[in-house]
């Protein structure tokens, strides 16, 4: 049996993969959960604009004081505007899983993908990389791969600069593309300019010296990518990562769908999947979001 088909065999038989029941439901059973965006999409294993700077020259995650105000982020990222929430906690758990699942080998570079759009995919990335870079001594780097639709500059509240595409067409130096958030111990390598073929960008020589580059300076560096389907980046720039991380939203992936976006990747390097709105509720009177399927 395939790995592909034992991951969905395990994520059949715990009923995650199934459509389940929306979150208004869980929100009408439980009066007391917390609003939507303190709902935490993830599970994984075995989830005033900020003026752009130029990054410093050296790997530098806390510049000083001059480099930047403080940002103003989206309120979906729990993991810095509601770290003591149930569903900040459960990035955390994300975060400790994703450790055990390295079994000795180093996973430094994490694409997140989906099936599909609209599963959660940016903003797991987001909340992940802030999680993992209020470890002690971690340096972490958040990187806008998507280059179709790019959201994290808007999530963190980035106004326009240089960013990945004007690395990898020469118009830029990647120091001066990274963006430092001294408060909360992360860069930002935001996309940049809209290219024209995004698919040869993140295939290219370029692409693979950025990341070489990085790959020192950085503990952990997570990629937001484009969903799977139907585009080749993907499985063009995970083969230079470490691992990966799928994102399925319940009630709305079909398996077939998950399915499909797996078998065209390394499983060798698939970390694991993540359900964003399981909305299970339990029996605390508190629907966190929050699914496991299988590693």
């Amino acid at each position: 049996m395939s790995r592909i088909q034992e991951i969905l065999n395990k994520a059949e038989r715990e009923g995650t993969a199934r459509r389940t029941r929306g979150l208004s439901e869980a929100t009408s059973a439980a009066p007391t959960v917390p609003p939507a965006h303190l709902r935490a999409p993830a599970a994984v294993l075995e989830p005033a604009p900020v003026p752009w700077t130029a990054g410093a020259t050296a790997p530098v995650l806390e510049p000083d004081d001059t480099a930047m105000p403080s940002p103003v982020f989206d309120g979906h990222l729990v993991a810095a505007v509601a770290p003591q929430s149930p569903a900040a906690e459960r990035y955390r758990l994300l975060r400790t899983r994703i450790k055990q699942s390295e079994r000795g080998r180093s996973v430094r570079s994490i694409v997140v993908t989906s099936p599909a759009k609209g599963d959660g995919k940016s903003l797991t990335a987001a909340n992940l990389a802030l999680t993992m870079a209020q470890e002690f001594h971690q340096r972490v780097l958040l990187l806008d791969a998507d280059l179709r639709r790019p959201s994290v500059a808007r999530l963190f509240g980035i106004s326009d600069g240089p960013g990945l595409t004007d690395v990898l067409m020469g118009v830029a130096d990647l120091d001066s593309a990274l963006v430092h958030l001294r408060d909360h111990h992360l860069t930002i390598l935001p996309a940049g300019t809209p290219p024209a073929q995004p698919a040869e960008l993140l295939g290219s020589a370029s692409m693979r010296r950025v990341l070489d580059t990085l790959g020192p300076r950085y503990d952990r560096i997570l990629i937001d990518m484009p969903p799977v389907a139907p585009l080749a980046d993907v499985h063009v720039l995970s083969q230079m990562a470490d691992g990966l991380l799928m994102i399925v939203r319940a009630g709305s992936t079909p398996k077939p769908a998950i399915e499909r976006a797996l078998s065209g990747l390394d499983m060798t390097k698939v970390l694991g999947l993540v359900l964003n709105g399981a909305g299970d509720g339990g029996g605390d009177g508190y629907s966190d979001g929050y699914g496991y399927i299988a590693g």
